[in-house]
Formats: structure tokens, C-alpha cells, sequence
């Protein structure tokens, strides 16, 4: 029980402080060790494609395993999970930290992939639980404010405890941070679950897992090995053969892991494939900017990482005051309306030449902190209001594998556009030619994204959880 000396007005933000500051955790190390990869290279004496498993390791456990993390926190108890996710990243990051070979560190880094897993769709599914509907939209906003801070300053905090301590401090650091979320957690979180909960989707867990991981593994390594290699079309294989599988599994179950009528509600469906194309527009593209700005135009990695935080700071301001709005008056124009600034911005990168300073990046990372803003947090909001409570972990599990896996093939798909050039044209040009190419491809899915959320989020302000479940029945 938490602590009751709060009332429940208060507690419920105290709660939310609570899970943003392991949400914050998680999400700084999804960028904070880029920064000190030539550092943990020459230390460790690996090579590029060790590397590339102390990045991608990382992703790849936390994407696959992430609707299992949802449906355990709605079976068994969403504080009880997460805690567990705590305390799983948490010593990982010790172990990451002590690590003196590159496939110790790789390990650790999976597992931290894990642990995270457990604690990211927690988190917005103890919102759901907290908040009533006219406050989850504000709530969560702040959720998404929190989420990109952390993933802003990652390279900003990895550059600097690389160059004043050593590497092993970006992991040694979520320790003590690790123990004080744990107790926080237990101080002032509130346990829930899904009363209804009947049993464990074993057959569910096994082919979504195998199926996510499949599919994620496959587009980041496309570009390494061949999209029409061996490997990478049999990982395709047995992805799509899992997924289906999942899916017959899913529907002849009388209780099983995802249901899949909450798909009947438009506004969930429409919200997840948004969040999937608003994420491969947006991921790549961070992607290749942070190479530009440190390749092209001679920026470091902490300036590189400096440059996005006007686009930040904007986020942080802007999300709560978006959830607020689609409290109010829903999420359909706040989407459309993100989706079409992020396709603006998008263009404005392309036009961009080798000689850009700061101030020609400014507007276009304003105009995209404020798109995102639109986008995201409402995009949140819908689908968590578009589900019943008690499967908002699940729910909140999905909307995130959708993030990860749309990131995973918009990462996949500008590298093979920019990839595709630099074999023709190498050096400068031939990157600046692939990057204009590819950014023109994210600014049509962009503006795909903001067709979708147009013709599918309901217009009025989104359904509450009890209407919900009539739309799911």
C-alpha cells in the first residue's frame, strides 16, 4: 500500500513522479551509450560488429519482450512488475558496468533489454489505473515529456561521464538511481491488476517473442547482411510465420494474451498504426541527422547531442499542455495536425546543404519539437482511453512494440536509401544525396501517418474506458 499521508488528489501525481523517474532511466540508455562507443572500443579492444550488438542487443530484448512485460503487469500486478523490471535493469547496469569483454558486455546489455521491457508498458498502464480519463491525457503527457528528456540528454550525459570519469559510468550511475526508484515505487505506488486474469498465454508469449524479435532482428541487420541474404529473409520467415501463428492462437483462445477485438475500436487501431509510421518517419531520421551534424558538418558527439535540445525543451513544454488539450476536445486534430508538422520539418532537412550552421537547424527543430508533441502524447492518449483499464497494460504494450518496431524499419529503410547512394557517389556527396533522399521518403510517411490518424481516431473527445469495452465487445 502507499503511503496514505498524501491525499489522493496528490498521491495519484506522486505515483506518476514515481514511475516517470524509471521511466527515465530506461528510456537515457537507449541513447546514452552511442557516444561512448569509441571509448568501450578501444578499451575492450572489439570491433564494429561487437559494437553494433552493444547497441542493437539492447533494443532487440526490449522490443521482443515488451507485450509479454504488458500482459505480465496486468496478470500479476503492474507495481510488482515493474519493481521487478527495476531491479532486473538495475543490476544489469552493474554488470554492464564491471564488464571486461565485449560479449559480458553484450549479455548485460540484453538483459537490461529485458528489464526494461518489464517496466515501459507498466508505466502507462499504472497511469491508466491512477488517473481518471479527463486527467490521463495531461499525465501522460508529462510521461512523453519525461521519455524524450531522457532520450535528448543521453548523449550529453554519456559524453560527459566518458570524458570525466570513464564508459563504465554510464552504467555504474543507474545504481543508486536503480535503488531509489525501487523504494519510490514502493512508497508511492498502488497496486492493480486485472481481476479477470485466468492463465498465463504461454503459446501467446512464445510466438509474439519469437515473432517480435524475429522481425526486429531482421531490419536492423538488413543492412549488414543483405536484404535478400539467407539469414535476413529467415529471420522475415519466421516472423511472419509467428506473428500468424500468434494471431489463430490469439483468436481461438478463451482467455488469451492480446484480444484482439480491442482492434474493433477504430481509434486503437488507428492510433497504433500511427504511432508505427510516425515512429519509422522519426527514428531514422534522428538517426541520420546526429551523422550529418557530426560527419558533414564537423559537430562532436556532446555538440551533436546539445543541437536537439531546443527541439527537447519544446517537447517537455508542449506535451502536457497536448494531453491537456485532447482531455479536452480528442485526439484526431492534434495527431493530423503533429504528423503534418513533422513532414514540414522533414523537408526543411532535405533542403539542407554541407556548409548548414545551427541557426539554419533551429526552425526545423522547433517546427519538429512541436510536431512531435502533437503527435505522440495524443497518439498515447487515444489508445489508452480506446481500452478498458484492466488491459491497459497490454494495451499500453502494443502501442509501445509499435514504437519500437516502426523505429527498427525506419532506421532499416533510410540506411538502405542512404546506403544506396554512397556506393554510387562516396564521401560527402554521395551521403548528402542519400540523406536528402531519405528524409524525402520519411516526410511522405509523415504525412501517411497524418492521413491515418485523420481517417480513423474518432473526432470527439476519445471514449472512456467503460465505453471501451462496449466498443470491444
Amino acid at each position: 500500500m502507499a503511503l496514505g499521508i498524501f491525499s489522493e488528489e496528490r498521491r495519484k501525481w506522486w505515483t506518476l513522479a514515481a514511475v516517470a523517474f524509471g521511466l527515465f532511466m530506461i528510456m537515457l540508455d537507449n541513447t546514452v551509450v552511442n557516444v561512448a562507443l569509441p571509448a568501450i572500443q578501444e578499451d575492450l579492444g572489439v570491433g564494429l560488429s561487437e559494437l553494433q550488438w552493444i547497441v542493437t542487443g539492447y533494443a532487440l530484448t526490449f522490443a521482443a519482450l515488451m507485450l509479454i512485460g504488458g500482459k505480465l503487469a496486468d496478470a500479476y500486478g503492474r507495481r510488482l512488475i515493474f519493481v521487478l523490471g527495476i531491479v532486473i535493469f538495475t543490476a544489469a547496469s552493474l554488470w554492464c558496468g564491471l564488464a571486461d569483454s565485449g560479449e559480458m558486455l553484450i549479455a548485460a546489455r540484453i538483459v537490461q533489454g529485458a528489464g526494461s521491457a518489464l517496466m515501459n508498458p507498466a508505466t502507462l498502464s499504472i497511469i491508466a489505473a491512477t488517473f481518471p480519463p479527463r486527467q490521463r491525457g495531461m499525465a501522460i503527457g508529462i510521461w512523453a515529456g519525461v521519455s524524450a528528456l531522457a532520450l535528448a540528454i543521453g548523449p550529453l550525459v554519456g559524453g560527459l561521464l566518458t570524458e570525466h570519469l570513464s564508459w563504465h559510468w554510464i552504467f555504474f550511475v543507474n545504481v543508486p538511481v536503480g535503488v531509489v526508484g525501487i523504494v519510490a515505487s514502493f512508497l508511492l505506488i498502488d497496486e492493480s491488476k486485472d481481476e479477470t486474469h485466468e492463465s498465463l498465454d504461454l503459446p501467446g508469449l512464445a510466438t509474439s517473442a519469437l515473432g517480435l524479435f524475429s522481425l526486429t532482428y531482421g531490419l536492423i541487420e538488413a543492412n549488414s547482411y543483405g536484404w535478400t541474404s539467407s539469414r535476413i529473409l529467415g529471420a522475415f520467415a519466421v516472423a511472419a510465420i509467428s506473428l500468424i501463428s500468434f494471431v489463430t492462437i490469439e483468436r481461438r483462445r478463451r482467455a488469451p494474451m492480446l484480444d484482439l477485438t480491442l482492434f474493433r475500436s477504430g481509434t486503437y487501431a488507428g492510433a497504433n498504426l500511427a504511432m508505427l509510421l510516425v515512429a519509422l518517419a522519426m527514428f531514422g531520421v534522428f538517426f541520420f541527422v546526429s551523422l550529418y551534424m557530426q560527419n558533414v558538418l564537423g559537430y562532436s558527439a556532446v555538440q551533436a547531442g546539445a543541437a536537439f535540445l531546443p527541439m527537447t525543451v519544446l517537447i517537455i513544454l508542449v506535451a502536457p499542455m497536448a494531453g491537456k488539450l485532447s482531455d479536452r476536445y480528442g485526439s484526431r486534430w492534434l495527431m493530423s495536425g503533429g504528423m503534418v508538422l513533422l513532414g514540414i520539418q522533414l523537408l526543411y532537412f532535405s533542403q539542407l546543404g554541407p556548409d548548414a550552421d545551427f541557426l539554419d537547424l533551429l526552425p526545423a527543430f522547433l517546427v519538429g519539437g512541436l510536431g512531435m508533441s502533437l503527435s505522440m502524447t495524443p497518439t498515447a492518449a487515444a489508445a489508452t482511453r480506446a481500452v478498458p483499464v484492466e488491459k491497459s497494460g497490454v494495451g499500453a504494450a502494443v502501442l509501445n512494440a509499435m514504437r519500437q518496431v516502426g523505429g527498427s524499419l525506419g532506421i532499416a529503410i533510410m540506411g538502405a536509401i542512404v546506403a544506396a547512394q554512397v556506393s554510387g557517389r562516396p564521401g560527402i556527396e554521395g551521403f548528402m544525396a542519400g540523406f536528402e533522399r531519405a528524409l524525402l521518403v520519411a516526410a511522405v510517411i509523415a504525412f501517411a501517418g497524418a492521413f491515418v490518424s485523420y481517417a480513423l481516431v474518432r473526432h470527439e473527445a476519445d471514449e472512456e474506458p467503460e465505453a471501451a469495452v462496449e466498443v470491444a465487445a
